[in-house]
């Protein structure tokens, strides 16, 4: 029964956090500071999310062929590849690289 007060609780507290969302005052949103942080803090909450979930594994840092993934998928954006080629490139080299042994 305990999960189901958790996911309760959870429920609320996001509820809560949306509701406080809304009662913020335009002006203070509407100031250059904020409007800056809000345009950069998805894609580094997007970017730690993934340097996370690539580089650890039991809370241990670890690179394997993942990394190797990563970093094709990362060449092939700089060379601005269309993103189906982006994923088929971070597909292709983890998976050789684990069929390698690595």
């Amino acid at each position: 029964m305990t999960i189901w007060i958790a996911i309760g609780l959870t429920a609320v507290g996001c509820y809560l956090v949306k509701l406080i969302g809304l009662l913020v005052p335009a002006a203070a949103l509407e100031r250059p500071l904020v409007q800056r942080l809000s345009a950069l803090l998805p894609v580094a909450l997007l970017a730690a999310l993934t340097a996370q979930q690539t580089f650890s594994a039991n809370s241990s840092l670890v690179v394997d062929a993942r990394g190797a993934g990563l970093a094709a998928a990362a060449l092939a954006l700089l060379l601005r590849a269309p993103f189906l080629v982006v994923l088929v490139a971070a597909v292709a080299v983890t998976a050789g690289v684990r069929a390698l042994g690595g």
